[in-house]
C-alpha cells in the first residue's frame, strides 16, 4: 500500500502517491476530467527527517497551484491553458506574502501593541501565538462561510474518506467509503494548526531585546525549521494515532478540520476514488 495524500480543489480532488500525482475534476455536464503527472522521487540529503518537511510544503504549494488551475479550467471550460512558470511563481510569492502578513506581522504588531508584554519575554511569545492561532481559526471559519468554499470543503471531506477506505484495504465502492469520518490526522489542516502552535516555542528563542524588525526578519527565517518539525510531527502522530497519549495530541487538529471538512455526497466520492487509483497507478508507469 502507497502513502498517499491530497487536497480538494474547485469541483475535483487531487490525490498524490509516491509514483506522482492526479486531478480529477466534474465539469458541468458531469463528466470527469483526469490530469496525470508523475514525479521524481526525493533522494539523498532531501529525504532526511526535518528536510523533507520543507521539500513536501514546497511540494504541495507547487503541485496546488497546478491542480488548481487544472481544476478550474475543466470545471467551467472545456479548454487548459497551461500555466507558466513564471504565473506559479508570482501566485506563490503572493499567498506567502499574505499568510506572512497575516500570521506573522500582524499577531507580532499587536502583541506589542500590549504595554505588559514588553520586559516579559515568557507572556510575549504566549499571547504572540495564541493571536496567530486565534487569526488562523477566524479566517478558516470566514472562507467557510464562502458558498464555493463550502463546496470545496466537502470535497475534502470525500478526499479524507476515500483515504481512509484505501489505509485501510477495502475495495473503493461507495458503501465501504461512506461510513468513515471525514477527517484525517495526516491532514493539512492539522499540519497547519501544528506549525502555529509549533511556532510558540521555536519563536521564544529569538531574544525579547531584539527590536520590532529583527524580530518580524527572524521569524520568517524560521519558518523552514518550524515546517520540518511540525511534518515530522504529523507522520509521527498518524502513525501511533491508536496510542492514548497521541490520539489526546491530535484531537485539536481533528477538531479544527470540522471547519474545513463538509460531508461529500456520492459524486463527490466517485471523483474522489478516480483521483486516487489514478494517483496509484503511476507507480506503475516509471
Amino acid at each position: 500500500m502507497q502513502n498517499v495524500g491530497g487536497q480538494a480543489v474547485i469541483e475535483g480532488v487531487m490525490m498524490k502517491s509516491p509514483g506522482g500525482w492526479s486531478v480529477a475534476v466534474r465539469d458541468q455536464k458531469g463528466e470527469i476530467h483526469v490530469k496525470r503527472q508523475l514525479v521524481e522521487p526525493r533522494k539523498g540529503l532531501l529525504k532526511m527527517p526535518f528536510v523533507r518537511g520543507v521539500m513536501a510544503l514546497i511540494d504541495a504549494i507547487v503541485i496546488g497551484v497546478k491542480a488548481i488551475d487544472f481544476s478550474a479550467s475543466r470545471a467551467y471550460s472545456e479548454d487548459e491553458k497551461p500555466i507558466s512558470p513564471l504565473s506559479i511563481a508570482l501566485t506563490i510569492i503572493l499567498a506567502f506574502g499574505l499568510a506572512v502578513a497575516i500570521f506573522i506581522f500582524l499577531p507580532l504588531y499587536l502583541t506589542k501593541l500590549i504595554p505588559f508584554t514588553a520586559s516579559h519575554s515568557l507572556w510575549f511569545n504566549t499571547i504572540d501565538g495564541f493571536i496567530r492561532v486565534g487569526l488562523f481559526i477566524l479566517y478558516v471559519f470566514a472562507i467557510g462561510l464562502w458558498k464555493d468554499m463550502a463546496r470545496i470543503f466537502e470535497y475534502h471531506g470525500a478526499e479524507h474518506k476515500v483515504i481512509h477506505a484505501y489505509e485501510e484495504g477495502l475495495e473503493l465502492g461507495i458503501d465501504n467509503i461512506r461510513p468513515y469520518s471525514p477527517h484525517h490526522p495526516r491532514c493539512g489542516t492539522s499540519f497547519l494548526f501544528i506549525v502555529m502552535v509549533l511556532s510558540i516555542f521555536v519563536f521564544s528563542l529569538i531574544p525579547h531585546s531584539w527590536d520590532f524588525m529583527l524580530k518580524f526578519l527572524s521569524r520568517i527565517v524560521l519558518i523552514p525549521l518550524i515546517a520540518g518539525i511540525s511534518y515530522e510531527a504529523l507522520r509521527y502522530s498518524a502513525k501511533k494515532k491508536d496510542n492514548a497519549f497521541i490520539n489526546l495530541m491530535i484531537q485539536p487538529g481533528l477538531l479544527l478540520q470540522r471547519l474545513t471538512t463538509r460531508e461529500p455526497d456520492e459524486s463527490q466520492i466517485e471523483v474522489a476514488v478516480v483521483a486516487l487509483r489514478e494517483a496509484v497507478s503511476l507507480a506503475g508507469d516509471r
